[in-house]
């Protein structure tokens, strides 16, 4: 089975709502239930968690029986950092599980095809990240000067879901927190731990909702998958209706 760890304790200072970014409303519905639909969808995905801020449990908690559509959804209490709060995710993950996604709450536009593809990567190599290749030009800099310029073509940005063998993201988060090593991704502790991260090529449309910019785009891209999905339906209806003799 697998256990997909949604980290949503952040206070998301950028986009300036006030309030936990992921309760914002995407097309009637808040950005988070939209994330965990996504992981709902797939038949793999057998427990779902979420790591949010010790004020906002009970509330989640409430909140997550009354959208339609989800199974049970585990709510814990997130850390310091991101690092700490995706541990309390996994130590309440279930040990039946073999491999464990971690996701961030705030990417509500994933696909089915990405979480499939991480998860048999996961499942094949011990560790895998969701990414795409830069399209920008990066620059190293150093007090305000440009030092060096990374060869673009070796550069990807990396995204979620990050998916790993439960045992390998446990002993991996054991072996940081012994060496008091803060990674900046869950990828990272991975690495740091001696381990080899794969690549599994991802859409430039699962952005990481961070500024009210992003909300806007965020409900472009599903207005335009919703538009999709009707004509499709319409189209498939029509194509029924001439098979079986109807105008």
């Amino acid at each position: 089975m697998v256990s997909v760890i949604l980290p949503a304790a952040g206070r998301g200072k950028r986009m300036q709502a006030g309030v936990n970014k992921v309760f914002l409303s995407l097309l009637g519905k808040p950005i988070l239930y939209h994330t965990l639909r996504a992981f709902a969808a797939v038949p793999e995905v057998r427990e779902l968690i979420v790591v949010t801020g010790k004020d906002e449990v009970a509330a989640l908690r409430r909140s997550l029986q009354h959208l339609p559509g989800l199974p049970a959804v585990k709510v814990v209490t997130g850390g310091s950092e991101r690092q700490y709060s995706v541990w309390n995710g996994l130590e309440a993950s279930s040990a039946d599980a073999d491999v464990v996604l971690v996701h961030d709450a705030a990417r509500p536009l994933v696909s089915r095809k990405t979480i499939e593809d991480v998860i048999a990567a996961a499942k094949e190599y011990g560790a895998a990240i969701a990414a795409v290749p830069e399209k920008n030009t990066v620059k190293i800099v150093e007090d305000g000067v440009v030092v060096s310029t990374p060869e673009r073509a070796k550069l990807w940005a990396v995204q979620t879901p990050q998916g790993f063998q439960r045992s390998l993201l446990m002993a991996a988060n054991e072996k940081a927190e012994k060496d008091s090593f803060l990674g900046t991704d869950d990828a990272s502790l991975v690495e740091h731990y001696g381990a080899k991260v794969h690549v599994v090529m991802d859409s430039y449309q699962n952005i990481k909702i961070t500024t009210p910019e992003d909300l806007v785009v965020a409900e472009a891209f599903l207005r335009q998958k919703r538009s999709l999905h009707d004509t499709m339906q319409d189209a498939a209806a029509k194509v029924h209706d001439f098979l079986h003799g109807k105008d």
